[in-house]
């Protein structure tokens, strides 16, 4: 047997690693960028006030407002060269920072944007609520920075096709506002997490083209107009929490089931009357929702054990045949009790989360009734 000559070409071993260097630094660019714009250092900066604090004695009346840490508060209760001085004059120049690159605006008496602003490109978060403004101008395709877009609570009637643009949006509300409809362009969003729609009374459709928001897993189009649920959404594959309540929903699509990755459905204050055999394959379905509606019939298995589900709540619906006791109003409006039971759901979920196993009397919540 001869011998093996192995030979090595040194070039493409370097040009090799190279190229893994090259991605390497890129990974730890990305890395920096994404802890740049969380708020993960915020918070963390939050909770060495809050420890050092503790540890002179200060109580949390004295640096909390609304358990948001004030340093203004505290700055006259603590010495000079205190270590805490430090913290929060650190704490101050992130949150200075990250102002950077926000842009707020809110009252009634704005009924259009201000003309400053589309010299300000480098935005990555606007705010703007509660104003009387109708239209986002075209020049938002400008702002490719741009990551959330919130637009709660005005009188906006439509969004411009240069929204396409956006290629780093992750999150966009335009929850209470006018919209009767969405532009496709929407669906080039590819990047886009979270979709809230709620609200607009007179929405009744959204273009197929939102087929394409793959990483979508939160979408709230409740309080809309919508007689079923969208195509595009069924198409959404990464879809976790879908609220479809308060719309005009006589019937669920029979491939329901087809959001493998759904864990939350809401569909309370619809027309339903019955709930599809599909729903029992929906093996990560934590929590639904069908109060309000018009039931006679549903699936026995739903009701077993054998589901993922967590919480079902089906008050006032027909097959009921226990009473429910009254609950005292806790809020002066229907939007508001609904937001306060959206919110307890989503603490309910997140409890489960952290928990991880659920006792046997958390399966099913609240509910008895016979099928």
């Amino acid at each position: 047997m001869g011998h093996q000559v192995i030979v090595l070409d040194f070039a493409a071993i370097r040009g090799m690693w190279e190229i893994r260097v090259k991605k390497h630094k890129e990974r730890e660019k990305k890395e920096k960028q994404r802890i740049a714009q969380s708020a993960l250092e915020k918070i963390r900066q939050e909770w060495d006030i809050i420890l050092e604090c503790r540890r002179n004695g200060i109580p949390q009346a004295a640096y909390l407002n609304n358990g948001i840490v004030d340093t203004n508060k505290i700055l006259d209760k603590v010495e000079n060269n205190s270590p805490l001085i430090k913290k929060i004059a650190l704490l101050n120049e992130t949150q200075k920072e990250r102002n950077k690159f926000i842009f707020q605006l809110s009252g009634e008496h704005w009924t259009e944007f201000p003309d400053s602003l589309k010299e300000q490109t480098h935005l990555k978060e606007w705010h703007i609520s509660n104003t009387m403004i109708t239209t986002i101008p075209a020049y938002i395709a400008l702002f490719q920075e741009l990551r959330i877009l919130e637009l709660p609570s005005n009188l906006i009637t439509e969004l411009p096709t240069e929204i396409g643009c956006l290629k780093n949006l992750q999150e966009l509300n335009v929850s209470f506002n006018r919209l009767k409809a969405v532009p496709p362009e929407l669906g080039d969003c590819e990047n886009l997490q979270r979709l809230d729609l709620s609200g607009n009374l007179e929405l009744a459709e959204l273009p197929f083209e939102l087929s394409n928001l793959k990483k979508v897993t939160f979408v709230d189009v409740s309080a809309n107009s919508f007689p079923s649920i969208p195509i595009c959404v069924l198409r959404m594959s990464s879809l976790q929490w879908l609220d479809m309540s308060s719309n005009n929903l006589k019937d669920l699509p029979q491939d329901i089931d087809r959001l493998e990755e759904l864990q939350t459905l809401l569909l309370q204050k619809n027309e339903l009357t019955y709930l599809p055999q599909a729903l029992v394959n929906m093996s990560k379905l934590t929590l639904l929702a069908v109060s309000g509606d018009k039931l006679v019939k549903m699936p026995t298995a739903i009701c077993e054990s054998t589901t993922g589900l967590k919480f079902i709540s089906l008050k006032d619906n027909p097959l009921e045949t226990t009473s429910f006791q009254e609950i005292d109003e806790i809020t002066e409006s229907d939007r508001d009790r609904e937001l306060f039971e959206k919110e307890f759901m989503k603490a309910y979920i997140t409890d489960l989360r952290e928990r991880e196993t659920v006792p046997c009397y958390t399966t099913k919540v609240s509910l008895s009734v016979q099928i």
